[in-house]
C-alpha cells in the first residue's frame, strides 16, 4: 500500500515546535506553559491551540514529528542483526543502535530532541500512550530482537535488563555535561572519543548480562 505523505507545515508550524521541543527539553512537560512556548516562539497564543491543541497534543506532536529519524535508522539495526552471530556481531548491533542517539546529541538541529528524549527516557511523563511509541518504542523492540539474535541462550529478563542499562547509559550521555566537572580542566566540548567509549561500555555491558553473568544472590542484598 502506498504510504500517505505528511502534510506540508507552514513555518510558523515548523516554529512553534522548536520551540517547544527546546523548552520541554529543559523544564519537562509540567515545567513550561503553552503560553510560555508561544511567547518563545512569538505568536499569538490562540494559534498555538489553532493548530497543536492541548499541551499534551502539542508534546505528542514533538515527539511524531522526530518519529522518521527512528524509524530511518531500524534498517541499520536489522542489517547488523543479520551479521549477529559473527564474532563482532554484538557489536555491531550496539553501533547501529547506539551511535545514531549521539549523532543526535551533536548535530545542532537535533540537539534539543536529543535531551527532550533523554529527559524521557530518565524521568518520563505522565501522559498515556507515551508519544515515544510512534518512533523511538519501535527502534528499542528492534534491537532486542537483535540482542536476542548475538546471545541465544539469553532469556527475555536478561535482554530486557540489558536493554534498560543500555538505554540508561545512553540517555545520560546526551543529556548530562557532569563529565566536564569529573575531568580535570574542566570543559570538554566535543569529543570524538565519548562515542566509541559509550559503545564499548555498553558492549561489555550486555555481554555480561546477557550471557547470565553478575547475576546475585537477592537474600545477600541489604
Amino acid at each position: 500500500m502506498e504510504q500517505t505523505a505528511p502534510p506540508l507545515r507552514t513555518l510558523r508550524q515548523e516554529t512553534i515546535l522548536v520551540t517547544a521541543e527546546r523548552l520541554f527539553a529543559d523544564h519537562g512537560f509540567h515545567g513550561v506553559t503553552l503560553r510560555q512556548i508561544a511567547d518563545a516562539a512569538r505568536v499569538p497564543l490562540a494559534l498555538v491551540g489553532y493548530y497543536f491543541g492541548r499541551k499534551h497534543d502539542l508534546f505528542r506532536a514533538v515527539f511524531h514529528h522526530r518519529a522518521a529519524c527512528h524509524r530511518a535508522r531500524l534498517a541499520t539495526i536489522d542489517e547488523a542483526r543479520r551479521h549477529a552471530r559473527e564474532a563482532q556481531g554484538l557489536l555491531r548491533i550496539v553501533e547501529a543502535f547506539v551511535l545514531p542517539l549521539v549523532h543526535l546529541r551533536h548535530n545542532p538541529s537535533t540537539a534539543a530532541y536529543a535531551r527532550l528524549l533523554a529527559r524521557e527516557l530518565q524521568q518520563g511523563s505522565p501522559v498515556t500512550e507515551h508519544p515515544m511509541g510512534a518512533g523511538f518504542d519501535p527502534l528499542v523492540q528492534r534491537f532486542m530482537l537483535a540482542l536476542g539474535e548475538a546471545v541465544p541462550t539469553a532469556g527475555p529478563t536478561e535482554i530486557a535488563w540489558g536493554c534498560q542499562f543500555t538505554l540508561g547509559a545512553v540517555a545520560l550521555h546526551m543529556r548530562d555535561r557532569r563529565i566536564e566537572q569529573l575531568l580535570p580542566g574542566g570543559a570538554l566540548g566535543f569529543d570524538r572519543s565519548a562515542a566509541p567509549r559509550l559503545v564499548a561500555y555498553a558492549v561489555s555491558g550486555l555481554a555480561a548480562v546477557l550471557h547470565g553473568g553478575g547475576a546475585t544472590d537477592t537474600h545477600a542484598l541489604p
